[in-house]
């Protein structure tokens, strides 16, 4: 898995895991909304530089998201979308050293974030909505495809598989292929088994621990458990209280061979990655 500038080529499959910092510009996500939310220059500031404290803790990836997809969260519209996520993209993609991730569904949105130095795609929604997928083509970024059973409003009301590995592992094949017949490079292409999306515990449970077996193509593996409800549901936990359950979940990905984790908690998060292989390379030795 190639990327190209601003960090020239990095190779996500044979090298440690990288850190995925979440950047919410949304006032109702359920970590982070409100922060960093409202339109005016005082608060892309503090957007700016809370990507900028999570570069400097360790983030190679920065991920901005201007629509909540938490359950229930209600639709934004298209300017409104615009107008939280590109003026933050166009100030960090010119003042710093990082890849800028841009979770979005809304094709316009990838476009704009592109030219505005975005390095990567995040789809929730897996590139299906009307256009997105032409739109990913257009951009020539990577892109990062997710599995979600239903859609945000809905998805955690009443989650049923028959196999949810091999569901989710069919999800992902089917938009792959899907992507490279549109022409995006395999290359270019990150999968997520969506924890927490259309998903019970049970079957969050199930997904990390095969996590492995839901590998494409050698494709790339996102991980984003950080803060979710699958942490409080174990642990009977708030929202602001799962850090260290997050970071267990982290080190088990990590054994299952995750990529890219994405998270709130950067610092912690990358201590984490730096144990796990130190101890690996002393295994290998």
């Amino acid at each position: 898995m190639l990327f190209k500038p601003p960090l020239g080529e990095l190779d996500l499959c044979h090298q440690p895991a990288a850190v995925m910092g979440v950047l919410n510009v949304t006032p109702d996500s359920f970590s982070d909304g409100g922060k960093y939310f409202t339109p005016d220059d005082a608060s892309r500031s503090r957007a700016y530089d809370r990507a900028q404290q999570m570069i400097s803790e360790g983030a190679t990836f920065i991920d901005i998201g201007g629509e909540s997809t938490r359950p229930g969260a209600a639709s934004v519209s298209l300017d409104e979308e615009l107008d939280r996520v590109i003026p933050v993209v166009e100030r960090i993609a010119a003042n710093s050293h990082c890849i800028i991730s841009v979770d979005t569904s809304t094709p316009e949105v990838m476009l704009a974030a592109a030219d505005a130095g975005a390095g990567l795609l995040n789809d929730v929604r897996a590139f299906q909505r009307e256009g997105a997928l032409e739109a990913a083509v257009k951009s020539a970024l990577p892109i990062a495809i997710m599995h979600m059973q239903g859609q945000p409003k809905t998805m955690q009301l009443q989650p049923e598989y028959r196999n949810v590995i091999d569901e989710v592992r069919e999800f992902l094949q089917q938009r792959v292929e899907a992507c490279i017949e549109s022409g995006i490079a395999a290359d270019k292409i990150i999968i997520d088994p969506g924890f927490g999306f259309g998903k019970s515990l049970e079957h969050n449970l199930e997904l990390l621990s095969r996590l492995a077996q839901l590998r494409v193509m050698d494709m790339p593996l996102l991980v984003g458990m950080s803060r979710k409800s699958m942490i409080g549901a174990l642990l009977n936990n708030e929202t602001d209280e799962r850090l260290y359950g997050g970071l267990a979940l982290a080190s088990l990905a990590l054994e299952q061979g995750a990529n890219i984790i994405r998270t709130h908690d950067v610092r912690p998060t990358k201590d984490v990655v730096d144990i796990f292989y130190a101890l690996s390379q002393r295994k290998k030795g």
